[in-house]
């Protein structure tokens, strides 16, 4: 069970995209702030890959906990492959608001009335 918990801990913040936009989780800045404690151990992919693998060999010898192990190897065999390529975990920070000036927030009044069926 400690194991499922520090499986939940590491997975739960998302990754920024190398390109476009990443939508954060409902709480994820401070479960980044953790992630982002450990430093390598944790943005690593190899590290993650490695781990997922060493927590389904233990969950392998029970029938009940088969389907976890399943699971674990997938993943572990997705964050090789994700290693490979060159990914690494990068927490999503937040870019600062620009204030918008106040010409650009006063606009024109419509010119034409709008069309009618």
């Amino acid at each position: 069970s400690a194991a499922g918990v520090l499986v939940c801990l590491l997975e739960y913040p998302r990754s920024k995209r190398k390109k476009g936009s990443t939508m954060e989780r409902c709480g994820q800045k401070y479960m980044t702030a953790v992630v982002k404690l450990f430093g390598p151990l944790t943005r690593n992919y190899y590290i993650r890959a490695v781990l997922h693998a060493a927590l389904a060999v233990p969950a392998g010898f029970l029938l009940s906990t088969i389907l976890g192990t399943v699971c674990l190897g997938i993943a572990s065999g997705i964050y090789l492959l994700a290693a490979v390529r060159g990914e690494e975990w990068r927490p999503i920070e937040q870019k600062p608001r620009e204030r918008p000036q106040m010409g650009d927030t006063i606009r024109q009044p419509p010119s034409a009335p709008p069309p009618r069926p």
